[in-house]
């Protein structure tokens, strides 16, 4: 074990040194540092979201902490043992442990750290499933946050240096938005992976993104769920399927006719890309008999897939759905009877409830042909704005 606290030691001050580099931060870190109360803090999201370099951005700031890479560990390291060691010894306060679902039994190892030991615990995972698949009861002990890739505000703040304020869907509904239009020339740039903090400074997202998402199929939904590989085979075609797929009754059940596996195991791969940060499964809400959810992906994974062109309408509706998620909105699918066609997502915000279609210039009144919800709004791509209508790319400035 000491060579391990050794180690530790010694590459939590390079942790320290290398946050220093990284003069912006992420909108996260002041809720994290804000955050008051004995509870864990976890922090989930995809590969590439900035986790890791957030972390050793907290070891930079609290100064009584250390920065635990589970890269280091044996993946049957006893974490109780070591962070007492190194509380005792070092006098230690907080640790902060990166990826720490690589570790098999962290949520044991939690537990027993939060009822016995008197630290602070600040870890990230790539994987939110492994949280709500143990068996042990974390729910008092642990409160996650949620580290998306980028809004169009965030990517907006780190790209030029402008720091715009929240607007909700009231204020796109009214047109009060004039500030925010000189910026929408940014939108396609993140639409082709901007949303990534990475592609600041890589000018190829797409290409470490089609790598990202390789090591969350083979690595990190092994790490919580036992898989194998024909199975892991299974995953990957089922998002090669949806990605060059119409996403217009992508449902549990198409995906398993198309790839050629059973419903149960369909349902299964998908909940667990969708917690793996890749997929959005939207549930349905309308006067249809079919309740299956309906499949999205998470931007810009669908360009692994199709040519931006051919995949813009797709995209349209995976941005949406996106910044709906990430800014804590509740939102469904709209299904009517006999299949007739709907408006995109009903909405529950600031409690009013919005109902939203997604489209291009020719959409119009039209589409809501039936609806008896009061507030309306089209976001349009390319831009139109006018009554009941707004620019897409504002749904980035929600949270």
């Amino acid at each position: 074990m000491n060579n391990i606290v050794l180690k530790i030691l010694e590459l939590s001050e390079k942790s320290r040194k290398e946050a220093e580099k990284y003069e912006k931060k992420r909108f996260l870190f002041k809720k994290i540092i804000d955050s008051k109360g004995k509870h864990f803090k976890g922090i989930v999201g995809a590969r590439g979201t900035g986790k890791t370099i957030l972390l050793k951005q907290l070891s930079s700031d609290l100064k009584d902490s250390v920065y635990i890479s589970t890269d280091i560990l044996p993946y049957y390291t006893d974490l109780f043992s070591l962070i007492k060691e190194l509380n005792e010894k070092y006098r230690i306060k907080t640790f902060l442990i990166d990826e720490i679902h690589f570790n098999k039994e962290y949520t044991k190892y939690l537990k027993n750290i939060y009822d016995f030991l008197d630290v602070n615990i600040i870890f990230t995972s790539s994987v939110s499933l492994s949280l709500i698949k143990s068996s042990y009861d974390l729910s008092r002990r642990v409160k996650l946050y949620y580290l998306y890739p980028f809004s169009i505000r965030e990517f907006i703040f780190f790209k030029e240096n402008v720091l715009l304020p929240i607007i909700d869907f009231s204020d796109l509904q009214k047109g009060n938005y004039e500030k925010y239009l000189r910026y929408e020339y940014l939108f396609e740039d993140y639409l082709k992976g901007g949303n990534y903090p990475f592609s600041l400074e890589e000018p190829f997202p797409l290409s470490l993104l089609e790598n990202i998402l390789k090591k969350i199929v083979y690595t990190d939904i092994p790490a919580v769920w036992n898989l194998n590989y024909s199975e892991l085979n299974g995953v990957e075609n089922i998002l090669k399927f949806i990605g060059k797929s119409h996403p217009e009754g992508m449902s549990f059940s198409s995906i398993a006719k198309n790839v050629g596996i059973t419903k149960y195991k369909a349902a299964q791969y998908l909940k667990l890309l969708e917690k793996s940060f890749v997929l959005n499964i939207i549930y349905p809400k309308g006067t249809n008999v079919l309740k299956e959810p309906k499949v999205l992906m998470k931007i810009p994974y669908r360009l692994l897939y199709k040519d931006f062109e051919d995949a813009l309408g797709y995209i349209k509706e995976d941005f949406t759905a996106d910044m709906l998620k990430a800014a804590g909105i509740e939102f469904y699918y709209l299904k009517s009877r006999r299949g007739k066609k709907t408006p995109d997502f009903l909405i529950n915000h600031n409690n009013k409830e919005f109902v939203i279609e997604v489209g291009g210039r020719g959409k119009g009144r039209a589409q809501f042909k039936g609806i008896e919800i009061k507030n309306k709004l089209i976001l349009t791509y390319p831009s139109v704005t006018g009554k009941n209508k707004a620019p897409l790319f504002l749904a980035g400035f929600l949270y």
